[in-house]
């Protein structure tokens, strides 16, 4: 499996960004695409998660850490597997290198790192003030 995390950038705080994440490879059953963040000097935190079911995203079926609820919103498509994160009302603490990833997890969601079987390459994301 590949994953190809692309849109980052440089914007201002309030902005808004949306980064994608093609997957390219095998396919599997039931698995969940997710979204990461790495901070500078911080541990890989867990951004968002959304669940597939063979080549089709169950956009309802979605998770997020708290402090972006309300400001992102990830979503895929199917016919591109690709997925998204929408993210709005950015803050300089948005600040990070962000990596999509892949769960094998048949079923729920999982925040850790380790629970995530294939990572794509960062894109980053800086949010001035």
């Amino acid at each position: 499996v590949q994953l190809q995390a692309s849109g980052g950038g440089l914007t201002q705080a309030g902005d808004s960004l949306r980064l994608s994440c093609t997957r390219s490879g095998r396919t599997f059953g039931r698995y969940a695409l997710g979204w990461f963040r790495q901070a500078p000097g911080k541990e890989r935190e867990f951004v968002a998660s959304i669940r597939w079911v063979g080549g089709g995203v169950i956009g309802s079926s979605t998770y997020y850490t708290d402090s972006v609820k309300g400001r992102f919103t990830i979503s895929g498509s199917s016919a591109k597997n690709a997925v998204y994160l929408q993210m709005n009302s950015l803050k300089p603490e948005d600040t990070a290198v962000y990596y999509c990833a892949a769960s094998l997890r048949q079923s729920g969601f999982s925040s850790e790192p380790a629970d995530y079987n294939y990572w794509g390459q960062g894109t980053e994301v800086t949010v001035s003030s």
